[in-house]
């Protein structure tokens, strides 16, 4: 690793976790597509990295159906996560909720219902009235929900994204990209629960007087192709058929998002295409993790020790094409030194991660413990040795 001395630490351009730069994320790894896709848009993508493998006319506004429910899931889990709400927690149906057609759990108006339940079953099968029930119950009407739905994709940047409703019944303005789709799924793997949920094949609701709704996963690649645990179908005659698909092999995460197929199975077959061409090709290379030592260290000054040690203070992974990971090395750039008291964590300078010589990503260099100020004592024979040694 090469060690590079900067005297200014406010020149360091620090990152703490290395994401791709937004620019990366609109340029696809390869130009085109690499086989024929009868989809209109569509685009492969690495979740943790957001960097988009290949892609079909990523943002073109199209309407999506019931992937736009992958937005009504992500506001259920972050309520539940914030403790806003609870998977135990009852919600009444409103006749407004219990009328929507389409996909639906046959929900009872005037019923109560576990919000978990409700959950599964936007998650497994749609369920439009379920999703109606919990915009509801989560911001008093679907109105006010829709509103934070807007508000949420403006948040993360989806530039290509509105929405009308919290189902993704047709309606005019209503609509997502791929890109947007992508970027957007990718958020529901910061929420463990859903996983419990997404991947499940069949299962049911029961209703208060003891009906039972029985529920499928309208996500045919659960069951059909190995890694797949989750997210989105959508299908109406406006949106034709949609899919946002993920898996997870060897520790990367896959999103394959089809719009617009003209057939259900087409849309799974290109999803399951794409994911496998992928994990063919791709891999996700972790280049340095957070606490990892450096062998490096910092002069300090009037401290109770001389020096102190260098680690990551942040995680660094890159998605490469398979072969590529003898091109990745290390590049530190640390302050020249650091005065008394330091404490661990403290920021000391940064290190570059390289892809073939070309900056691809930046954590920050951190003190690795604190170090003090020295005491009284050893203060003072500091000082006489240093006169001693200087013949001052």
């Amino acid at each position: 690793m090469k060690k590079v001395l900067l005297v200014w630490l406010a020149l360091l351009m620090i990152t703490a976790v290395p994401l791709a730069a937004a620019e990366e994320k609109e340029t696809p790894m390869e130009e085109g597509t690499p086989f024929t896709l009868s989809s209109p848009s569509a685009v492969l993508m690495e979740a943790e990295t957001g960097r988009v493998i290949f892609a079909k006319n990523a943002d073109e506004r199209r309407p999506v159906a019931s992937v736009t429910k992958v937005m009504t899931i992500l506001l259920t889990l972050e309520a539940i996560d914030e403790g806003r709400v609870r998977v135990d927690d009852r919600v009444s149906v409103t006749e407004h909720a219990a009328g929507m057609g389409g996909s639906q759990a046959f929900l009872d108006a005037g019923g109560s219902y576990r919000l978990g339940d409700l959950l599964k079953s936007v998650i497994i099968a749609s369920a439009n009235d379920s999703a109606v029930a919990l915009a509801e119950h989560l911001c008093g009407a679907e109105e006010a929900f829709v509103r934070r739905m807007n508000e949420r994709a403006k948040e993360l940047g989806l530039e290509d994204t509105h929405y009308v409703n919290c189902t993704g019944l047709p309606a005019q303005e209503h609509y997502m990209s791929a890109g947007d789709v992508a970027r957007l799924s990718a958020h529901l793997d910061q929420h463990p629960l859903y996983y419990d949920y997404s991947t499940i094949w069949m299962d049911e609701i029961r209703h208060e007087g003891g009906r039972v709704t029985g529920l499928t996963n309208t996500n045919r690649l659960i069951r059909f192709y190995p890694g797949c645990d989750g997210y989105k179908t959508g299908s109406t005659n406006e949106a034709r058929y949609c899919i946002s698909a993920t898996a997870k092999k060897d520790g990367m995460r896959l999103i394959a998002v089809v719009l617009g197929n003209d057939a259900s199975q087409s849309r799974f077959n290109e999803a399951r295409s794409m994911l496998e061409y992928g994990f063919a090709r791709y891999s996700l290379f972790r280049a340095i993790g957070k606490g990892d030592a450096l062998g490096m260290t910092v002069p300090v000054r009037m401290g109770g020790s001389d020096e102190i040690s260098v680690v990551s203070g942040g995680d660094a992974s890159l998605l490469l094409r398979r072969g590529e990971e003898k091109a990745v090395s290390l590049e530190a750039a640390l302050v020249e030194n650091a005065t008394a008291p330091v404490q661990a964590g403290d920021i000391l300078g940064e290190i570059r991660v390289l892809l073939s010589g070309e900056a691809a990503a930046v954590v920050p260099a951190v003190a690795g413990e604190s170090v003090g100020l020295p005491g009284m004592l050893h203060a003072l024979l500091r000082i006489r040795d240093r006169f001693m040694l200087f013949g001052w």
